[in-house]
Parts: structure tokens; C-alpha cells; sequence
């Protein structure tokens, strides 16, 4: 499920930071992503973390952008150098591990996420994270139009809505995506 044979992939931990996953409160999505994030190291596979975060002032916020203008006006908690946008302490990244500061929903937009999985000489996408209706379906998507072959790990994704989280794993991400378990994962590298 890493792919097929001879794929090159890489495992996207996104926005499992300190706000987020304190305010969904999913601890074992948490822990799936740590085991999924030990195991591609072990495997030789690069690890690679994502958050969002803004530079003071929210000069990349549009008054039209209705989530991220809402966010601006709530405070500092959204700054990239706050501790609520770091990425969470269960996670830590290992020296030399890329941590993408993305400005948008996607993992690639506002961010150099793309020379990165380039440099890295990426085909494979294995996803990770929270929310399954935000980072996670917006990354999916533009990355299959971007011909990258895609893996979601169900269980290392969190939705405030389980229903929703259950209809994107099972019904939506099944039609561009291999949507596994960790641990099914894990055991397929």
C-alpha cells in the first residue's frame, strides 16, 4: 500500500499542531500518526510536516477569505511563531525532517511543499492529519491533480464531524486514493 513496487513515498503529518489537536482532542489520531511517522523512518521513508500558520499582521489574509479573515480577527493564535501553530509535542520531527509553513488549507498552496516532494523525487503521497474536511481533502485533491499517487491513513485523520470524516475515508477519498489503516500500512512496507 506504500505504493507500487518502486514508488518513492513520502508521509504528510499536516496540521497536527498545538491548537488544532488540542481543540479536536483525538489522542489516538495522534498516536496513529507517531506510528506511522516511526515506521517511515524506519523504512527509509521521508517524514515531512505540515502547519499553518501567519506572519504578524496577516498580510496573506483576504477580507474575502471567510476562514482565515475569522481567524485574523481572533487573535494571535494563528501567528506562525505562536506555540498554538507549532507543531505538537507527540509529533517533534526529527533533525533534518522539513516543516512546511503553509498559508491556505491545502498543504501546497502558500507553501514549498511542491519543491520539496520534488527534490525528494516523490510519486507516492501517504496522508495524515486534521481535518479530514480541511487540510487532508484539500491536500487529496490537488495532489491527485498533480498525478501523485495517494494513500490515506483513516486513522491518523480527525474531523470535528465524524460523519463527515467517515463519508470523505469511505465513499470520496476511495476514487483518488488507497484509504488504510496505520497499522495495514505499516505492515505493507
Amino acid at each position: 500500500m506504500s505504493g507500487t513496487s518502486g514508488s518513492r513515498p513520502v508521509l504528510l503529518l499536516m496540521d497536527f499542531q498545538h491548537g488544532i489537536v488540542e481543540s479536536i482532542g483525538a489522542p489516538s489520531v495522534v498516536d496513529a500518526a507517531d506510528r506511522a511517522a516511526k515506521a517511515a523512518r524506519a523504512a527509509g521513508i521521508p517524514v515531512m510536516f505540515v502547519r499553518v500558520g501567519f506572519r504578524p499582521g496577516f498580510p496573506e489574509v483576504a477580507a474575502s477569505n471567510a476562514s482565515f479573515s475569522a481567524a485574523a480577527q481572533a487573535g494571535d493564535a494563528y501567528l506562525q511563531d505562536h506555540p498554538a501553530t507549532q507543531v505538537h509535542a507527540a509529533l517533534t520531527p526529527e533533525p533534518g525532517e522539513p516543516v512546511i509553513v503553509k498559508r491556505r488549507v491545502s498543504a501546497f498552496t502558500g507553501s514549498d511543499l511542491d519543491v520539496l516532494l520534488r527534490g525528494a523525487g516523490a510519486d507516492t503521497l501517504v496522508l495524515a492529519g486534521i481535518a479530514t474536511s480541511g487540510v487532508v481533502l484539500s491536500t487529496l485533491r490537488q495532489a491527485a491533480d498533480l498525478d501523485y499517487r495517494l494513500v490515506v491513513l483513516e486513522d491518523a485523520c480527525a474531523d470535528r464531524d465524524e460523519e463527515v470524516h467517515r463519508v470523505l475515508t469511505g465513499k470520496v477519498f476511495p476514487r483518488q486514493a488507497v484509504v488504510t489503516t496505520t497499522d495495514e500500512w505499516i505492515e505493507s512496507l
